[in-house]
């Protein structure tokens, strides 16, 4: 590599890392927390109380008076990828996280920074995740702010200064395991799950003492090898479900997000994850349920030791994980009070499952479904429709791999007897591999079995009307009981994000498109509205300071759907500015005015390779390159639309693609998977579309 190149390199290194972050100012961690007041009402753990609810009985915010609602401060975070933490606030301390898994402590009522922590994760370990390095809160428990971080690590840091505790590595650093969860507090440990299950990775759920960082137990969630034996009885009686070499592609079923914790029944909800890879002829050829893939599983929380499970869906072959909220409450179903679980996962069923033994109260759908016709009460099992698993490219598949709910929280309120469920629409189509790299288990790659080239976008000049109307989303009200929708929000932009309900009878939820709202609990009414500038992709939380109520959210677009949803998102052109807004009655503060520097693509170079070379590239792009890059480039503005890429970036291709030049701004090496002449395949490809949308924008001619 030439001088040139490697400073052509070092200002590509700089101008990424200048679009994630932005300078951190020192903060002064010599200020010690206010003592406590005794009238404040703070927001302590994850969902607010161990039950997971995230209802408040605040309501001097009301349907009365939330449109006096105004900021009344805000904070930037210091990078600009996704958000999606929800924020404890404990002694007049807000504590967030923001992307990278940095944990900002502001003082609750002013925003002030009191400290800043940044556990200095490594860039690269971008690649080993699915969904943007986003990280959903902290934990806290005896003076100690608990934190997992990208690169699979759980931090315990002193609550006061930030000051770090311990710090322990929890996952294999040469796998791809990451951890974007909250961990949870379960009496003296902290449980933490993981990430990584598209790219090759065996799942498990680990608790730690929370004094020490000593790990107390660990319950993998799929069987490994047999010849090496099994941790436990419930990996032996999980294996019987399972054929041919599973364990050669990891398995998958990760914990990587959902887990709650009933302190009366002395048992640990976990939610797990897809297979890997997705599908399910590939990972186990003669068939089989795969536990404890798609399953809630309750375990014993000081041991770790299996107690029951209910799998949502069996054979999962759609990345139908059951990592979706999990909630408890105890209803009156059928004139008998029930302790219940409640979930709503990505495979379009509402479960309401008795949370002592694991069986099936009822199960109805609450969004379109393809794949099942209904759920059969006395099996507990769905019943499959005749096309739920023909993968031609051309069936389609509802929902999707993204699922009818992902990962924003739920919310239930116990007056109206509802929960609150961001859910959306999103067609799929599955394509069986037309190649054999696809069937073959890799460790790094994403390992799904499907071919991606089925899902690229059409070039068609009205492309963003028609994905409008067909990929939509909702806030809906469920009934768990009768199992229906009460109301449900008009049909638009699939832009969801995490509910908070109230005693002020109120729903708030914020969207990926730019507004944070506040609606009646009991109707469904808009009552209020505020432009946020970004997503709003978390959930909100509240608490109360002095008598005065207040409502905390994280903003920042980003995480899978600004990859993985990018050729819808990619119209709207949603800005990500990461910051923490709090609002009060009365609030006056005002965000800066937003400004958003416009795209310009200059005139492309021509295309120099034959229309058969371009062709791969189209194929080898979509098999490596359209997870970060966006189906037909169509991203969600996050990680950079190629067709832009400069002459300069053109002249280091290959460095780059293999070199690896860019690892620190999460680019690793391709060069395991990539030859070269695939690897200018795909800059012929990209040549060819940024000419096509030259033309577009230019009416210029395209010359090939």
């Amino acid at each position: 590599m030439n001088l040139m190149r490697v400073l052509l390199a070092v200002a590509c290194v700089l101008l990424l890392s200048a679009c994630d972050e932005t300078t951190a100012p020192k903060a002064d961690t010599s200020k010690a927390n206010p003592a406590l007041n005794a009238g404040d009402v703070e927001w302590r753990s994850h969902g607010l109380s161990s039950d997971e609810q995230r209802y408040s009985s605040l309501s001097q915010i009301n349907r009365d008076t939330v449109k006096q609602l105004g900021l009344e401060w805000s904070f930037d975070l210091y990078t600009r990828r996704g958000v999606e933490a929800t924020p404890l606030m404990i002694n007049r301390t807000l504590y967030v996280t923001g992307s990278w898994s940095m944990v900002y402590a502001l003082d609750a009522t002013s925003g002030e920074l009191k400290w800043f922590y940044d556990p200095q994760v490594d860039r690269s370990f971008l690649s080993k995740g699915c969904c943007d390095a986003v990280n959903r809160g902290v934990a806290f428990h005896d003076g100690k702010i608990f934190v997992g971080t990208y690169d699979g690590r759980l931090v315990a840091l002193d609550a006061d200064n930030g000051q770090v505790i311990w710090d322990v590595q929890t996952t294999d650093r040469n796998q791809s395991y990451t951890i974007t969860g909250a961990p949870r507090i379960v009496k003296d440990k902290v449980v933490i799950g993981n990430g990584g299950a598209e790219l090759g990775v065996r799942g498990y759920v680990s608790a730690y003492e929370a004094a020490s960082g000593e790990m107390a137990w660990r319950f993998y969630t799929v069987p490994g090898n047999p010849a090496d034996g099994f941790e436990n009885d419930a990996m032996r009686m999980a294996a019987a479900t399972w054929t041919g070499e599973w364990w050669k592609w990891g398995g998958g079923g990760t914990v990587w997000d959902s887990m709650v914790y009933d302190p009366e029944l002395e048992l640990l909800y976990v939610g797990v994850g897809n297979g890997s890879p997705w599908n399910h002829k590939i990972r186990s050829p003669d068939g089989g349920d795969n536990l404890f893939l798609s399953s809630i599983v309750a375990v014993k929380p000081d041991t770790g030791e299996y107690v029951w499970h209910y799998q949502t869906t069996p054979g999962e072959t759609w990345d139908y994980t059951s990592t979706q909220h999990l909630m408890l409450a105890d209803l009156d179903i059928d004139g008998e009070r029930r302790k219940v679980v409640m979930q709503a996962p990505k495979n379009g069923f509402f479960y309401v499952i008795d949370r002592i033994t694991g069986e099936l109260i009822s199960a109805e759908k609450y969004s379109l479904v393809t794949w099942a016709s209904h759920i059969d009460l006395q099996s507990g099992r769905p019943v499959e429709t005749p096309n739920a698993r023909v993968f031609d490219g051309k069936n389609v598949s509802l929902p999707s791999n993204a699922g009818a709910h992902n990962w924003p929280p739920m919310s239930y309120n116990p007056n109206t007897g509802l929960v609150y469920i961001p859910s959306m629409i999103f067609p799929v189509r599955f394509l069986d591999p037309t190649d054999e790299q696809d069937r073959q288990p890799k460790q790094g790659l994403w390992n799904v079995g499907f071919d991606r080239i089925a899902n690229v976008p059409p070039a068609l000049p009205n492309l963003d009307e028609l994905l409008e109307k067909e990929y939509t989303g909702t806030l809906l009200a469920w009934d768990p009981i009768t199992q229906k929708v009460k109301w449900q929000l008009e049909p638009s932009r699939p832009t969801g994000g995490g509910t908070l309900s109230s005693a002020g009878q109120l729903v708030f939820q914020g969207g990926k498109t730019s507004h944070f709202n506040a609606y009646d609990a009991e109707t469904g009414e808009e009552l209020w509205s505020w432009d946020v500038q970004t997503g709003a992709m978390a959930a909100p939380v509240t608490y109360e300071i002095e008598g005065e109520q207040y409502i905390a959210v994280a903003v920042g677009f980003g995480g899978g759907f600004a990859a993985e949803g990018g050729p819808v998102a990619h119209a709207w052109e949603v800005p990500n500015i990461s910051r923490v807004l709090v609002f009060k009655l009365g609030g006056e503060h005002q965000l800066p005015e937003l400004s958003v520097a416009e795209k310009t693509l200059l005139k492309p170079a021509s295309v120099t390779a034959s229309l058969d070379v371009v062709e791969q590239g189209k194929v080898v792009f979509h098999r490596h390159c359209a997870y970060c890059h966006g189906d037909g480039f169509r991203t969600g503005g996050i990680n950079p639309d190629l067709r832009y890429s400069s002459e300069a970036i053109h002249a280091i291709w290959d460095d780059i693609v293999r070199g690896g030049i860019l690892k620190g701004a999460g680019m690793v090496s391709f060069a395991d998977y990539v030859d070269e002449d695939q690897a200018e395949a795909v800059r012929q490809y990209v040549l060819s579309e940024a000419n096509r949308l030259y033309q577009q924008e230019s009416q210029q001619p395209v010359t090939q």
